[in-house]
This record gives C-alpha cells, sequence and structure tokens, in this order.
C-alpha cells in the first residue's frame, strides 16, 4: 500500500493524500490552498496524479481545505465516487458554490483562467454519495480493495476520521479532530486497532483555554463593549464558528446573562448553512445530549431575541444605521474577504469598540496581522489604524489542542507503528512529534509535498 501527500504536508490547508494499491486507487480529501490570499498559486497547478485513474475521494469534512478542489478534479477526469456523511454532502455544496464565486472573481482580476465553474460544481454533486459513521464499504474489487469506515471526529457536525483497510493493514486519516466540549457536536471518537495513523497538527503545540470558560469569557466581551458604547465585531467562519456563537449566545440571552442589543450575523453563506444545522438538529447520530435536551424543551438555538439575520446587501448596509452597542458577526473568519471588512473598515479606528478572534488565524492573513498587534492594516486600498480592543477566545477552536490530539492517539499507542504529522505550521508539528515519542514512544514522521511512503 502505497501513501502520497499532495497536500497538508508542512501546511495548514489542502488536504490530499493518495493511498494506492494494484486493484485500486483513492483520495482522502482534495482540500483547496489558503494562506495570505485566498486564490492560492497552487490551486490553478495540475494534480500530480491521473484524476481519471482515481476510483474514488474520501470526505473527511465539509471545510474548503478540505474539498475546495473536488470540482477541479471533476474538469480535470474523475469521474469516480465522492463519499461523505450526510450532513457534511450537505454544507459541501452550499460551500463549493460560495467558493466558486469568490475563486472566479479573483482568476478574472488577475487574468487567470478560472479553476472550476458551477457546472463542475452540480457535477461533482451528481457523485457524491453519502455513509453514516460505522457502516462499512468497499472499494475495488470484492477480494482485496479498500474496506472503509467512518468515524466521528468530533470537529463539526458531520465531520470523519476515517479508517482504511487494504493489503493486511490499517490507516487512519484523521481529518481534523474536534474540540471537547463544544456545543451541538458530539465528542470525537477514539479506537485502539490501527497500524499507521496520518494526524492534523493546526494546535499541536498549543493547549486551549477550558471550554467551560468561553460563554463567560464571550459575555464578558460583550458588556465590556457595551459598558464603553462601542460595537463588538467578530469574524467569524461561516461554518460551524456561527453557528457555535447562535448557540451560545441563545444560552447568554434566553437567561439574562448579558444586556439586550442587536446581533446581526451578516453572511448569507452562515445563513444558509444554519439551515442544513435546523435539518439534523434533531437527529441523535449528529447532535448531542445536551444541545437536543434543548431543542426538545422548545428552545430554537438559532433564533432569539435580538437576533437579526442580514442576508441581502440593503440589509448588510442598514447595519450601519443602528446605533452602538451592537455585536455583528460575519465571514470570513480570517478577514481575507467577505462583508467583515466592511465592518472593520468602520470600527477597526474606534477606540470604544472591539474585534473578537474566536478562530484560526492563518499567517499572512489580515486577521492574524490584527492578532498579532498591526497598529494599522490595509483594507480596501487605505491605511486604517487599529484603535479598537483586540480580544481573542482560542477554546471556540473546532480543532483539538495538544492535549486532545495525544488522547485521541494514546488508545493505539501499542499497535500504531507510525504517526504522521500533516495540516499544520512546521513549528507546531515539532512540538506535537517531540510530544508523542516522549509520552508515547511512538515513531513519528513529518513528511514532504510529494513524498510517497510504502506501508
Amino acid at each position: 500500500m502505497k501513501l502520497t501527500f499532495h497536500g497538508g504536508a508542512k501546511a495548514v490547508a489542502g488536504s490530499n493524500y493518495l493511498l494506492e494499491i494494484d486493484s485500486a486507487k483513492i483520495l482522502i480529501d482534495c482540500g483547496l490552498y489558503q494562506g495570505s490570499k485566498y486564490c492560492e498559486r497552487q490551486n490553478f497547478e495540475p494534480f500530480p496524479y491521473d484524476p481519471k485513474t482515481i476510483d474514488a475521494v474520501l470526505v473527511t469534512h465539509s471545510h474548503i481545505d478540505h474539498i475546495g478542489r473536488l470540482p477541479k478534479l471533476y474538469k480535470a477526469g474523475f469521474r469516480g465516487d465522492i463519499f461523505s456523511t450526510p450532513p457534511a454532502k450537505g454544507f459541501s455544496e452550499e460551500l463549493l458554490l460560495d467558493s466558486e464565486h469568490i475563486l472566479n472573481k479573483e482568476a478574472q482580476e488577475k487574468n487567470l483562467e478560472p479553476i472550476y465553474n458551477i457546472e463542475d460544481v452540480n457535477n461533482v454533486m451528481n457523485l457524491w454519495k453519502t455513509i453514516n459513521y460505522h457502516k462499512k464499504f468497499r472499494i475495488g474489487p470484492k477480494e482485496g480493495g479498500f474496506e472503509i469506515e467512518y468515524f466521528d471526529a468530533g470537529h463539526i457536525l458531520g465531520s470523519a476520521f476515517i479508517k482504511v483497510v487494504a493489503e493486511g493493514k490499517s490507516v487512519l486519516f484523521s481529518g481534523d479532530l474536534g474540540n471537547i466540549n463544544t456545543p451541538m457536536v458530539k465528542d470525537m471518537e477514539t479506537i485502539t486497532d490501527a497500524d499507521y495513523a496520518l494526524i492534523e497538527t493546526t494546535y499541536g503545540g498549543r493547549l486551549h483555554e477550558e471550554t467551560k470558560l468561553r460563554r463567560g469569557m464571550l459575555e464578558d466581551a460583550i458588556e465590556e463593549t457595551v459598558k464603553a458604547g462601542g460595537t463588538l465585531i467578530i469574524p467569524a467562519f461561516a461554518m460551524e464558528r456561527t453557528q457555535d456563537l447562535l448557540y451560545e449566545l441563545n444560552e447568554l440571552v434566553e437567561n439574562g446573562r448579558i444586556p439586550k442589543i442587536p446581533i446581526f450575523i451578516d453572511s448569507p453563506l452562515a445563513i444558509k448553512l444554519t439551515s442544513v444545522y435546523k435539518k439534523y438538529s434533531q437527529d441523535p447520530d449528529y447532535f448531542d445530549k445536551e444541545s437536543l435536551a434543548i431543542l426538545d424543551k422548545g428552545d430554537a438555538i438559532f433564533d432569539f431575541p435580538g437576533l437579526k439575520m442580514t442576508l441581502t446587501t440593503e440589509q448588510s448596509k442598514e447595519i450601519n444605521n443602528v446605533s452602538p452597542p451592537k455585536v455583528i458577526i460575519a465571514g470570513s473568519g480570517m478577514s481575507q474577504g467577505g462583508r467583515i471588512l466592511h465592518h472593520e473598515y468602520r470600527y477597526l479606528p474606534d477606540p470604544k469598540s472591539a474585534i473578537l478572534f474566536i478562530g484560526y488565524q492563518a499567517k499572512g492573513s489580515l486577521g492574524r496581522l490584527i492578532l498579532d498587534g498591526a497598529k494599522s492594516v490595509k483594507i480596501f486600498g487605505e491605511e486604517i489604524p487599529v484603535n479598537c480592543k483586540v480580544k481573542v477566545i482560542s477554546s471556540y477552536s473546532a480543532h483539538a489542542d495538544q492535549k486532545g490530539l495525544l488522547n485521541w492517539l494514546r488508545p493505539m499507542r501499542l499497535k500504531l507503528k507510525k504517526v504522521f504529522l500533516v495540516q499544520g505550521e512546521e513549528e507546531q508539528m515539532i512540538l506535537l512529534s517531540q510530544k508523542i515519542k516522549d509520552e508515547l514512544a511512538i515513531d513519528t514522521a513529518i513528511p514532504s509535498m510529494g513524498e510517497h511512503i510504502m506501508l
């Protein structure tokens, strides 16, 4: 069994792994490269393998850095099956359509050929099949081939880590592993039996604050901004982070813990994705017991007094006419585009206001510059001073921290032959690698782009 790293190697984004045996070839994820620019150069390069020869793609979850090049794969000749959980398929369609719009707009600005178009997205969705957790299936011939099983990764709704068995060996692909005690989703599962594992390392060298403290930290951020008479702006990923915030805000509002002020969700994509959450909100396979109990009492998690969802451009502009204090949640989560830029342009110079980061900020992103203490940043070609307060709550991350990653590996420590560290900044990989060796006594490797390993 041959494993080749075609993405996610010494990088956070672009997850893409090729697994080959004599009788079949599969990809695990086919993600978009994201960093200082949404439209990264690597996204335009041809695939280093022939897409026509790939039998199937296994999707771990619906974030764009794991699915964003699937339409490009189709355009290049792929006609196999694509597999994910049912919620992941629902989210992926909305996210791919949104991504196509952004990519094509940037391609036009740079006089480049678009990576793919709407028709490619629609054709990808026609190839997409859904699979539930723990339902084993095969790819390739009945005798031989790959045996596949999905497990709950606890990262976002419908996320999975995947166990692949072939030629008497088993390998786990972590996808992105979830933080503990996050709203709505169940905690990630663990297993005891695998020969090899690929593990994400986004927070490989870091520890989050206690998740139970984050609602109080959000409450404090809102109350401080309200007292100052300012606006709290929150750059948030449309997928999962916005819904987590809605869950927490619902609890704060319903229990009278924050003042009654307007709270705006200013993201068309987040609004569309929230409707997918609502579709699965009664399904115990995906929602945790705490959320189901709240819903059983008749509390609408995604609807509470003061919440306003601004779908149209006109509605978004009207937010400016609402006097502070107020809260604005908008995409993109790293401030690389979207409506958040308009709010940052308006409120970053205001010392009464605050910006709250609750998600990962990649190196080179506008969000990372603000988080790292930049005194001014360029937005819409203008140099904008950063006079507002800058706050961060890292425990809102949907990613497991170092402790969580070690806990996922620990039950497998006696069986694992090697762990490959992927999907993170290299310094995070090095820190986690040393911890794995010291605490679990498992051999590790940090693969390079294009490197292949015989398992």
